[in-house]
C-alpha cells in the first residue's frame, strides 16, 4: 500500500471510529428506563469531562510548550473563548425564542471536539510526507487509531439520548456518525495550510474543550438529576471518566 492510500485511511479512520459508536443506538432498546438514561448522560459527561482535560487541553499546553509560548496562555484563551461562544449563543437563542433541539448542543460541542483531533491526524501526516524522519507513517496510523478508539464512545454518547428523546434510530445514528465527518475535513485544511494552521492549533484544541465544558454544566449534569436526586448519573460520570482517561493514557 502507497503512501496514498496509507494517508487516507489515516484520515477516515477516525470517522469510522466515531460511526461504529453511533451504531450502538441499534442495539438500544427503544424504551430506555429513566435510571439507564440518567446513567447514559452521567457516562457522557465523564467521557466529555476526561477528553476535555486528556485529548484538549494538555496536548494544546504541550503544544503551545514547545513552540515557546506559555502553556497557560493558548489553553486559557481558547477555553474561555470557547465556553463564552456557547453561553453568548445560548442567551441569543433564549432571547429569540429558538431553542435548540434536545442534544443540539451536546452533538455542537462533540463536533467542535472532534475538529481539532482531526486536525492533529493532518499535522502528523504532513510531517510524515514532508519527509521527517522523527514523524513516521507507523507514528501517523498509531495517532489515528487511538483517536478512533477514543471516538467510539464519543458517537454512542450522540446517538444514545438523542435515540432516548424519541429520535429514529437511523437520525440518531446520522446525528453521531456526521459529528465525526468533520475529522476528514480537519486532517484534509490542515495538510494543505500546515504552517498557518499548527500555530493555531493549541486555541483550537482548547476551545473545543471550553465548548465541551459549558455542555457538561448546562445539560447533561442537571439532566442527570432532573426529577429527583439519582445516583446512576454520578455514578455514570465516574464510569465514564475513567474509562476515557484509561484510553487517552494508554493510547497517548
Amino acid at each position: 500500500m502507497n503512501e496514498v492510500w496509507s494517508a487516507a485511511l489515516c484520515i477516515l479512520l477516525p470517522f469510522f471510529g466515531t460511526a461504529l459508536g453511533a451504531a450502538a443506538v441499534f442495539f438500544l432498546r427503544r424504551e430506555v428506563h429513566e435510571r439507564l438514561r440518567k446513567g447514559l448522560l452521567g457516562f457522557s459527561a465523564g467521557v466529555m469531562l476526561a477528553a476535555m482535560v486528556w485529548s484538549l487541553l494538555m496536548p494544546a499546553m504541550a503544544m503551545a510548550e514547545q513552540a515557546g509560548t506559555a502553556p497557560w496562555l493558548p489553553a486559557a484563551v481558547g477555553f474561555l473563548a470557547g465556553a463564552g461562544c456557547l453561553l453568548l449563543l445560548d442567551i441569543w437563542l433564549e432571547k429569540a425564542e429558538k431553542r435548540p433541539e434536545k442534544g443540539a448542543m451536546l452533538t455542537l460541542a462533540v463536533t467542535l471536539h472532534n475538529l481539532p483531533e482531526g486536525m492533529a491526524v493532518g499535522v502528523a501526516l504532513a510531517g510524515m510526507l514532508s519527509g521527517q524522519e522523527l514523524v513516521t507513517l507507523a507514528g501517523a496510523a498509531t495517532l489515528s487509531l487511538g483517536i478512533a478508539i477514543q471516538n467510539v464512545p464519543e458517537g454512542a454518547i450522540i446517538s444514545a439520548p438523542l435515540a432516548a428523546a424519541g429520535r429514529s434510530n437511523a437520525r440518531a445514528f446520522a446525528a453521531g456518525a456526521l459529528s465525526g465527518a468533520v475529522e476528514p475535513l480537519g486532517a484534509l485544511v490542515t495538510l494543505a495550510l500546515t504552517r498557518q494552521i499548527t500555530a493555531l492549533l493549541p486555541y483550537v484544541l482548547a476551545f473545543a474543550a471550553g465548548c465541551m465544558l459549558y455542555v457538561v454544566a448546562v445539560e447533561l449534569i442537571p439532566e442527570t438529576q432532573c426529577g429527583g436526586r439519582c445516583a446512576a448519573g454520578p455514578c455514570g460520570a465516574a464510569l465514564g471518566f475513567a474509562a476515557m482517561m484509561i484510553l487517552d493514557v494508554m493510547l497517548g
